[in-house]
């Protein structure tokens, strides 16, 4: 229940967050990968945006991790003849709930995350596609160092 709770603070405070006019609105949509969930993505601005993941990780053990990430994006890198592809990059956090074993005790482990990858956004369909990889730093309960990825596609409403 703590953790449905702590998932609806997130994104009901993300979704605050808008502060200026975009094309975008939110997306909301499914990642494959390293973890495996429902994202999540709210523009700010016409480059930057607010993503975040309620997902299931099997790395290692059975967890359940929430993040969120602070993403910026350079659309002028790459020339596409229709839609958008972006360059992006940003930071933000994660919490990653679950044990190693089923007889082990749970644990919860808080990580640093730089989310880096690729969007593309279809011209006249209101879907984006992405693919990323996000370096992360474990500080809770021990520092590690951990890496994830993922692609997936989000639907805008």
């Amino acid at each position: 229940m703590k953790k449905a709770a702590l998932i609806l603070v997130l994104f009901a405070s993300l979704a605050g967050l808008s502060f200026g006019e975009s094309n975008h609105n939110v997306g909301l949509g499914i990642m494959l990968g390293e973890p495996t969930g429902i994202s999540f993505k709210l523009w700010n601005r016409q480059t930057t945006a607010w993503d975040a993941g309620a997902a299931w990780s099997f790395v290692g053990g059975k967890y359940f991790q929430i993040h969120s990430d602070f993403l910026l994006h350079n659309f002028n890198l790459f020339r596409v003849e229709t839609g958008r592809m972006a360059l992006f990059y940003g930071a933000g956090a994660r919490i990653k709930f679950g044990s190693k074993t089923d007889t082990e005790e749970s644990k919860t482990v808080l990580s640093l995350r730089v989310p880096i990858g690729i969007s593309y956004e279809f011209d006249r369909t209101p879907v984006e596609l992405f693919l990323e990889v996000v370096p992360m730093i474990d500080l809770v309960p021990a520092t590690e160092v951990q890496m994830a990825g993922a692609i997936g596609f989000r639907y805008y409403f």
